[in-house]
């Protein structure tokens, strides 16, 4: 990617760490001491990196459109030929013929007057009205509008709604949040009614609010965290007298939100608490929806840990509850992702579809109302990837799955009853990743596949035939640039006991396979995500592409315990211990690559990664410092037991329960094993990896007498986002340090 843009102007802030002289030095990969940050990124590297991050020119774009209920058309939200008005417009999905429902012009009356543009739209159960909802351009606050709309009329009428807007089952009521409580607005008398009314900030909410089938009744979650320690940040203001915010933070193994289920009637005059039984150290909430009448609730209760989890249905009249469903596993049964979460009904509510991995893979069963019959519908060594529709009137079960790739996706069905194989509904010649937004009879979808080579493509395909009606989105022009971009390729390198590890290579443009080129990693490693998937532009390949033009070999591993649809042995084999599996792995993965390929030199290898990816390249340096000579942690967790509850128990419990595990996986604990050079980013108003977890890691390594480097963005957050020019100046600072401490190009 090179493209021509004014020249780059920023000023940084950096906080250098010295500790043997006034000047800042480092370590070179022979050992050599050498000033730090002498090189100079290309003006060409900095033109590509801006056009990425600021003028979005490597952008694909996405089609966006929501199904009618009826599936006979599409909602698409558009800008009129000609002109910057906002319509909402209707196609129709055999002909494609477009109608226009409603203009952002007709939205307004004399008191709200100005420029509206439609935010969100909610649709009535029975499709036959819209609650759109609208942001004045010309006000002063950016307050939502809202206005009903009947499909049929064309009628608009100004309404009250808020968040997490509900319609009723007779569509004469909006259900909404407000500042914490719940309120019911009638259109009818245009009288809002207030369900809760003590609601406090920052301590007790409600939410998880849905309508019972006859509108009699309300079901919702109370939260409350008053319990929770609070947290101090700064605020950005006067730099003199800085004010102090204080957020609730709940930590790993300190108190959580203490969650109730309520049942309230519509006219919020009695409210009654489901018997749900609550454990000491608390527990969280999956689905929670009305069981198809109007008097049984739905429950799905997991535990702290995640290691549990229950369905229940809980009778609201005599407070009965009745479990339906339930599994457990030592590592965890419901990950940080959430695939597995909820069920679905069909069969009139008498039967459920839910995904579990008790046998080993992700599979789909169907189980009686009670829970005591249970069907595999899709038993085999290989996992779902995501559920995509329950086709009832034809009898199938939509999914996605890739069994025998861990980086692709096809879309599959496979027969309610169970009477057939599961057959392949994507083409076999469109080896990549696909996925699907299936119409709700299941004739058509919107079908969007792309590879890690090939940009997306969004066609309405006519199903199951996927014969194609319409292309939607081609990416035209992204696809002609990218026909002159270094391709991504894909390998596997067997690191023995049966373990096969998935990676991808992006090598400089003028590569010479003859000659040695230094490896840089860009790692992850952790439950939460992959990095190995093909697919466009996934895991950052613009900026890796532009960075191995500068000479490197960029590569990605995934170890054991990311969640690759490899079974949940692969995903759980890093339960307990975040860091020493993966570092491991990815070291020994390493030293196979370069053993296979001999233009790899090993003796020039950097190593980074965001968040968890953080941690992990932290994990490197320190564990592997034979292995890895420079390495880039942003936003690291460096000591993983000041981290949040919510993430880092799924999959290390308490360090009370776990103590050799949680010590294990701190990369503060390894910090006497850096000898490479090492860049830390972090940014000082991180709500996720607080900046005082990193600062530990950097009193650490000042206390061991250690070199290395320490940027912090002011009142930046986890994705370091916030601010003009921030995006660019990360990267441009990241590639700046790598140029400086890790020689490019062949030898």
């Amino acid at each position: 990617m090179k493209i021509k843009t004014e020249c780059l102007k920023h000023i940084f802030i950096m906080i250098q760490v010295t500790l043997l002289s006034g000047f800042s030095y480092s370590q070179s990969p022979t050992g050599k001491k050498v000033p730090s940050m002498q090189n100079v990124v290309p003006a060409e590297t900095v033109e590509s990196l801006r056009a990425i991050y600021e003028k979005n020119e490597f952008a694909a774009r996405s089609f966006r459109a929501d199904w009618l209920p009826d599936g006979s058309g599409y909602l698409v939200l558009e800008t009129a030929p000609g002109s910057d008005v906002q319509v909402l417009a209707s196609y129709d999905v055999a002909s494609g013929k477009q109608t226009e429902i409603v203009s952002a012009l007709q939205l307004g009356c004399p008191e709200t007057k100005g420029h509206f543009s439609i935010e969100s739209y909610t649709f009535s159960p029975d499709g036959n009205k819209i609650l759109l909802s609208a942001v004045n351009r010309e006000g002063e606050n950016n307050t939502l509008n809202h206005w009903m709309l009947e499909m049929g009329s064309g009628k608009l009428q100004k309404v009250k709604a808020g968040g997490n807007n509900r319609i009723s089952p007779d569509g004469q009521r909006i259900l909404f949040s407000d500042q914490g409580n719940l309120s019911v607005y009638n259109l009818q008398d245009e009288h809002t009614i207030l369900l809760t009314n003590d609601a406090l900030p920052d301590s007790v909410t409600y939410g998880q609010a849905v309508w019972s089938p006859d509108g009699s009744r309300v079901a919702f979650v109370q939260s409350d965290v008053s319990r929770i320690r609070l947290r101090s940040m700064l605020v950005p203001g006067d730099p003199t007298y800085p004010e102090v915010r204080r957020t609730r933070f709940a930590r790993v193994g300190e108190t959580i939100a203490s969650l109730r289920i309520g049942i309230v009637d519509a006219e919020g005059k009695e409210t009654r608490w489901l018997p749900v039984p609550i454990p000491t150290e608390g527990y969280y909430l999956g689905q929670v929806s009305w069981a198809g009448n109007s008097n049984e609730v739905l429950v799905e209760k997991l535990s702290r840990f995640r290691d549990k989890r229950e369905f229940f249905i809980a009778n609201v009249n005599n407070g009965t509850i009745t479990r339906i469903f339930d599994e457990s596993d030592p590592a965890w049964v419901v990950a940080s992702y959430g695939t597995n979460l909820g069920l679905e009904w069909i069969d009139d509510y008498n039967t459920f579809l839910v995904l579990s991995e008790k046998d080993s893979w992700r599979h789909a069963y169907l189980c009686s109302r009670d829970g005591k019959n249970q069907k595999n519908l899709t038993p085999g060594e290989y996992d779902i990837i995501e559920r995509v529709i329950v086709d009832e009137s034809g009898g199938w079960f939509y999914y996605n799955a890739s069994p025998e790739n861990g980086t692709q996706s096809y879309l599959f069905r496979v027969r309610l009853d169970g009477s057939d194989e599961p057959e392949q509904i994507t083409p076999k010649n469109q080896p990549g990743y696909h996925q699907y937004n299936i119409s709700p009879d299941a004739r058509y979808a919107f079908h969007t596949y792309s590879s890690a080579n090939e940009p997306p493509v969004t066609k309405l395909v006519r199903l199951p035939g996927h014969k194609v009606v319409r292309v939607l989105e081609d990416n035209k022009a992204l696809r002609e640039k990218a026909a002159s971009f270094s391709p991504i390729e894909f390998f596997q390198v067997d690191i023995g006991d049966g373990i096969i590890i998935d990676g991808w290579m992006i090598k400089p443009g003028d590569f010479d396979p003859s000659r040695k080129y230094p490896v840089f990693i860009y790692v992850y490693g952790e439950p939460h995500g992959q990095t190995v998937r093909d697919s466009w532009g996934f895991a950052m390949a613009d900026y890796h592409r532009v960075i191995a033009d500068l000479g490197y070999l960029v590569i990605s591993m995934d170890n054991r315990g990311t969640p690759c649809p490899k079974g949940a042995a692969w995903r759980r084999a890093i339960a307990g211990r975040l860091g020493p599996l993966s570092t491991e792995e990815q070291a020994a993965a390493l030293k196979e690559f370069g053993r296979t390929r001999p233009y790899a030199d090993l003796s020039r290898v950097g190593i980074w990664g965001w968040s968890g990816g953080g941690s992990n390249t932290l994990n490197a340096l320190f564990r592997k410092p034979d292995d890895y000579h420079l390495g880039i942690a942003v936003v690291p967790k460096p000591q993983p037991h000041l981290y949040n509850a919510w993430f880092q128990e799924i999959y290390m419990n308490t360090p009370e329960v776990n103590p050799e595990g949680y010590k294990e996986s701190a990369p503060i604990n390894f910090a006497e094993g850096l000898e490479g050079n090492l860049l830390i980013i972090t940014g000082t108003g991180e709500t996720n990896t607080h900046v005082q977890i990193v600062e530990g890691l950097v009193d650490r390594l000042i206390e061991l007498g250690k070199q290395f480097d320490y940027i912090a963005y002011p009142n930046r957050n986890h994705g370091l986002s916030e601010g003009k020019g921030t995006q660019l100046h990360v990267r441009v600072y990241m590639a700046r340090y790598l140029l400086d401490h890790l020689p490019p190009g062949p030898r």
